[in-house]
């Protein structure tokens, strides 16, 4: 088939689950076809194709020689060996060969604590298996589909088909860049997305559409519940008739991004099965984290199994040895179906009231990186959605994801919410929940063309830009008025804006909390003080030419705007010159109470405080002695109260108020000194402000040029304690720039140090630990080089100080938990014994620093990949009960647990600013 010139062939709907990967299709030219799914051609077995619905969402990484190239053979030209596998066989391959499947790639897309577009993936890998990004994964899958489909419909490419993709309803934001940077990958870059649960429900409206009217006769709100391997969503739809007793539907609310699911059940069921095996194995046994990823596999098949309507009483989990002792050295273990039942019904789906809220301690499952949701009960999880909402609770459910295909947990879903309502819902039949969500990215496709039902999901409120600065002027232009359909932009024509390039600029948004009649109209203006209007925190950025990043210029721009179907409002800067030109602003219109920035009112002395900063930096230069600059920090604290108490909002005014006036530093030794000393502290640690990217930019220019006064060793010191304060704001590239002046200062003999370039500056031995310390981005294997040498240091080490301070620094080095660098970065499990081993022989009643370091080398962070054997955490755990160690230290070490702000501070050096908060 054909597509006409310009005109698309297909309407393909794509899920890309966390297990599986599913595609559907319609003729975009004939709505009485109807929806198909499109059969993948894979590899079943070496050498074996065959097309199934379902892709498997995995890659098997083949080692050197394990597959021929006719093994790998398929119907389209293919990669040779050296590429991964994809589909059915990679399941069956990561089944027999630990620590070369990569998994969950969509789970680790919403894990903002890793680099997602680094080679982390498969987890815990041994360094002789090829890695990958999560995005380069999910690219992977995109790929072969687009593959698998062009090879099918060579006339019908399917980058020029109008193409859905389907992504969690909780996505946020970062999720669904890396989403749609992937399809780019992949060679598909125009393509719309949808949230899963309203396309599993748009796939019951294309299956009902007849009797529609009938099915929803006694429903006023639905919940729909998806629970796919790898994340829960829950969503609400109301539901309204008109005059002719028509169903309108809306999409009310979605719930919060939980990574909670499939996989978290095949892991406890694997937790289980492994604690089995080890009974009787002298010393126990304890998996490595790329061997339970393989019995994971066989848990999962045990599971569905055990799990199905005509299930055996029980059933044998076998895990395969290793190379020669592949069959010898096998192991196997019985699970029964209510051992089953109990630990996936009761574990996931326990029966609670109402009331009962999900929990926040860290006692979920913890394991492979992933931040699961600490609490595993998904019953649990609705309960405090549900809690959120306004109006009755939902009388009709509809269930979609692979683990309902259990009727036992279908069934326990629907028992706990009809128990709640004291009353039995009205269960929506989905008859496939493998396929509805690929299948329901069809019909929404359908229904934006008018030729299927439609979820209303436009706005509630309308949205207005806030006119002149904020708290200044109380006028407003709506910009999205109240019931604007979603995915579908509206152009603000009859008005202008200046738009600033290249410097920072403060977008101010206000919405409606009450309008009655009419909303207000696109471009009219309101005054904010005349009605129920609520001020939304500003989305501040920075916006450049795309041709030319230096251009400071202002140019006149029109609005266009969206409320996307993904829940967020999107703002287009359109340059009035060229239509062409075009900036995004994305404002984050979910959970407001929970996501908004920390912002605090300015103290109105801050003015004063930055006239003292112009007295002393400004351009015009003033006569003031050496006592008043080195007194700024003590002036300012007198207007602003002690710098302790100063705020991320304040701080960040004061550091551009230093930035824009960085010049100054070079007047003197002492300029510079206060100048590197405020800087520093004011822009700690490095982000956590919106604007706080650009603001890194700005001061990294100022690297290269060095100091001013660099035979001042004090200027010296401000130099690198002000790099060691914003380093958690630093790229990996900016970190190891700094790592090498590091290795310079240590290293460089007398010769090297006599021909080093002026602006290289010179760094102490302890401004170094400091510094090294706290780069956190960069390789493991480099942090190990930096560990040795602390190693080293403490032994030679004479004084008390010494022995503190190098402490500190091995602690931070060899942390499990980083602040602000990436999981996958940090040293080694095995080094880091080695460390701990020559800790435990110092006496920890003497040197409390050294079970500071050991509680921090040895703490626990559930990831097999990163946690140190059980028996060395006995010993650290004991000794440390032995001294008498605070209770913390002690938990940090037996269980996943949160720092405190005693302990984060330590760790930090300093105290983070008041309201910023670090996960760690």
């Amino acid at each position: 088939m054909r597509s006409a010139v310009g005109k698309p062939a297909f309407l393909v709907g794509i899920d890309l689950g966390t297990t599986n990967t599913v595609v559907a299709y319609a003729d975009a030219n004939d709505a009485q076809a109807g929806i198909q799914l499109f059969a993948i051609e894979q590899l079943l077995a070496p050498g074996e194709v065959g097309a199934r619905p379902l892709l498997p969402s995995l890659r098997y990484h083949p080692a050197a020689g394990e597959l021929a190239a006719g093994d790998l053979q398929l119907p389209w030209p293919k990669q040779d060996v050296e590429h991964p596998v994809l589909g059915a066989l990679a399941r069956q391959l990561g089944a027999q060969v630990p620590g070369r499947l990569v998994s969950s790639a969509k789970s680790w897309l919403s894990h903002a604590n890793v680099d997602r577009q680094a080679p982390i993936l498969p987890w815990g890998a041994d360094a002789d298996v090829a890695k990958v990004s999560p995005v380069a994964a999910s690219a992977s899958y995109l790929a072969y589909v687009r593959a698998a489909w062009n090879h099918r419909f060579p006339q019908a490419p399917l980058e020029e088909q109008e193409l859905v993709l389907t992504i969690p309803a909780s996505f946020d934001e970062g999720a669904r860049a890396l989403t749609l940077e992937a399809a780019r990958l992949a060679g598909l870059p125009t393509l719309r997305l949808v949230e899963e649960p309203q396309a599993a429900f748009y796939d019951f409206l294309q299956r009902r559409r007849a009797t529609l009217r009938d099915d929803l006769a006694n429903t006023r709100r639905i919940l729909v519940c998806d629970v796919g391997g790898g994340t829960t969503d829950f969503s609400l739809i109301d539901v309204a008739f008109d005059e002719d007793g028509e169903p309108q539907l809306t999409r009310s609310s979605v719930g919060n991004h939980l990574i909670l699911g499939g996989d978290n059940m095949d892991l406890a069921l694997a937790h289980l099965v492994e604690t089995r095996m080890a009974a009787g194995v002298e010393g126990g046994m304890k998996l490595s984290a790329a061997r339970l990823s393989q019995l994971m596999e066989r848990c999962r098949a045990a599971k569905e199994l055990l799990l199905s309507n005509d299930a055996p009483e029980s059933a044998s989990v076998t895990l395969l040895g290793a190379g020669a002792r592949l069959i010898g050295g096998s192991r196997s273990a019985d699970v029964t179906r209510e051992e089953v039942a109990a630990l996936v019904v009761d574990g996931f789906f326990p029966k609670v009231e109402l009331s009962e809220v999900a929990r926040k301690t860290r006692a979920g499952i913890v394991e492979f990186g992933l931040p699961y949701a600490q609490d595993a009960a998904i019953t649990r999880h609705l309960a405090s959605f549900l809690h959120q909402q306004q109006g009755e609770l939902p009388d009709t459910l509809l269930l979609n994801g692979g683990v309902f295909r259990a009727d036992a947990l279908a069934r326990r879903l629907a028992e706990t919410l009809a128990h709640w309502r004291g009353a039995p819902l009205t269960i929506l039949h989905n008859d496939n929940p493998d396929v509805a969500v690929a299948r329901g990215a069809v019909a929404y496709a359908l229904a934006r063309r008018g030729q299927a039902p439609r979820i209303g999901g436009g706005s509630p409120r309308s949205y207005f830009l806030v006119l002149g600065e904020a708290g200044k002027d109380n006028r407003a232009v709506c910009i999205l008025p109240r019931g604007s359909a979603s995915g579908e932009e509206i152009r603000l024509t009859e008005r202008l804006f200046a738009l600033r390039l290249g410097r920072p600029v403060r977008f101010h948004l206000a919405t409606s909390l009450f309008e009655a009649g009419a909303p207000p109209k696109l471009g009219e203006i309101v005054d904010l003080d005349a009605g129920e209007y609520l001020r939304l925190p500003p989305l501040a950025s920075v916006l450049h030419d795309k041709q030319d990043a230096s251009d400071k210029r202002e140019i006149t721009v029109q609005l266009a705007t969206v409320m996307t179907e993904v829940g967020t409002l999107e703002v287009h800067c359109v340059a009035e010159a060229d239509a062409g030109q075009r900036w995004l602003l994305e404002f984050q219109l979910r959970g407001e109470e929970e996501n908004h920035a920390v912002t605090s009112t300015a103290s109105p002395r801050v003015k004063e405080a930055i006239e003292k900063i112009e007295r002393i930096f400004g351009g015009k230069a003033q006569k003031v002695d050496t006592k008043e600059v080195r007194q700024l920090r003590q002036h300012l604290e007198r207007g602003l109260g002690g710098r302790e108490s100063w705020e991320t909002p304040l701080l960040r005014q004061l550091f551009d108020a230093l930035l824009q006036r960085a010049r100054g530093r070079r007047r003197s030794a002492e300029h510079e000194r206060v100048w590197l000393n405020l800087a520093g502290y004011c822009l700690r640690p490095g982000y956590g402000d919106a604007l706080d990217p650009w603001r890194i930019e700005q001061l990294w220019d100022l690297f290269d040029t060095g100091i001013q006064h660099h035979k001042d060793n004090q200027v010296c010191a401000e130099w690198w304690t002000l790099w060691r304060r914003v380093a958690g704001g630093l790229s990996t590239q900016q970190q190891l720039r700094l790592l090498d002046d590091f290795a310079f200062n240590l290293q460089a003999d007398a010769a090297q140090r006599g021909s080093r370039p002026v602006t290289l500056v010179n760094g102490s031995d302890d401004d170094m630990l400091r510094l090294g310390a706290s780069l956190e981005r960069i390789p493991g294997a480099y942090k190990a080089e930096v560990g040795a040498w602390l190693i080293k240091r403490l032994q030679k080490a004479h004084s008390e100080v010494a022995d503190t301070n190098t402490l500190w620094a091995l602690a931070r080095v060899g942390a499990r938990q980083p602040f602000h660098g990436s999981a996958h970065e940090v040293v080694d499990s095995a080094t880091v014994a080695g460390w701990l081993t020559m800790l435990l022989a110092l006496d920890w009643k003497k040197t409390e620093p050294a079970a500071f370091a050991a509680t921090h080398l040895a703490r626990m962070t559930g990831d097999r990949s990163r946690d140190i054997a059980d028996d060395l955490r006995a010993t650290i755990l004991a000794r440390l009960k032995a001294v008498g160690a605070p209770p913390l230290w002690q938990a940090m070490v037996s269980e996943v647990t949160q720092l405190d702000e005693a302990v984060t501070r330590r760790m930090l050096g300093e105290a983070l600013p008041p309201g910023l908060k670090l996960i760690g």
